[in-house]
């Protein structure tokens, strides 16, 4: 074994996972980005780039997601449930989380400590996670209302549910999902969470503009528009819906 590898090996699990998610950020920054400059080059009935822009930097719509948990990092602590990775748990949660988990229907990746339908979560006792992270999650579960209520039964009266999913967006591929087959407004949100949660626990946020719709459904990538470019919200073109809801104390 060499010394890099020793190294490696004598690391905390979870140190090495954030560098291994760090060193793949930088590597998608040090990426040379074929910005777009004239947008004609968008006047086409193909995506200029596919797959959200995957291969080419960080895509528009993760700009909102993490502004979103950037704004509620406070309340991801303690014991923490993340869907299909702990990547965000590890990012916004920081020492404050005592316990990480991560929940797949399926399983196949190492981080997966849980396999579980999230809709039943028959594995999973009441009470039990002080944060829930659900990221793009919902539009891909037909019966989201039986998700919604199984995640407010295994919150802790007190935790918190942080969730995001698409307003805007184009349908997820089939390699990458095996369906996809919802889009939420803030307006729907309000309803599906308040008739769990209790509209009193609840925060709803939408993130977006024409221009960052437009440019996601393109594939272009964060370098390549302006913070103020992004910042300014139209609610009339939500790319992205945020929600907090708290479990009632």
């Amino acid at each position: 074994m060499d010394i890099v590898n020793v190294l490696k090996a004598s690391l905390p699990r979870e140190l090495r996972k954030s560098l291994r998610f760090w060193r793949r950020d930088l590597k998608l920054k040090l990426l040379p980005v074929d910005r777009v400059t004239d947008f004609d080059v968008l006047r086409r009935v193909r995506p200029w780039r596919p797959a959200w822009g995957l291969h080419r930097g960080k895509p528009i719509d993760r700009y909102y997601i993490e502004k979103f948990l950037a704004t509620h990092q406070a309340s991801i602590c303690g014991t923490v449930l993340e869907v299909d990775d702990n990547r965000y748990t590890l990012q916004f949660g920081g020492n404050r989380v005592t316990r990480s988990e991560v929940i797949d229907i399926k399983g196949g990746k190492p981080a997966h400590t849980i396999i579980d339908d999230l809709t039943i979560c028959s594995s999973i006792p009441d009470d039990t996670f002080d944060c829930i992270i659900c990221t793009q999650v919902l539009q891909l579960i037909f019966d989201y209302h039986a998700a919604v209520r199984t995640m407010h039964r295994i919150l802790k009266p007190g935790g918190v549910l942080l969730a995001t999913y698409p307003g805007i967006a184009q349908l997820c591929p089939p390699n990458l999902a095996e369906a996809d087959y919802w889009r939420f407004s803030p307006q729907s949100s309000a309803r599906i969470f308040g008739d769990v949660f209790g509209s009193g626990c609840l925060k709803v946020a939408s993130y977006g503009n024409v221009l960052t719709a437009v440019a996601l459904l393109h594939g272009l990538v964060v370098p390549e528009l302006t913070e103020a470019e992004f910042d300014y919200a139209d609610p009339l073109y939500d790319v992205i819906v945020g929600v907090k809801a708290q479990k009632a104390s």
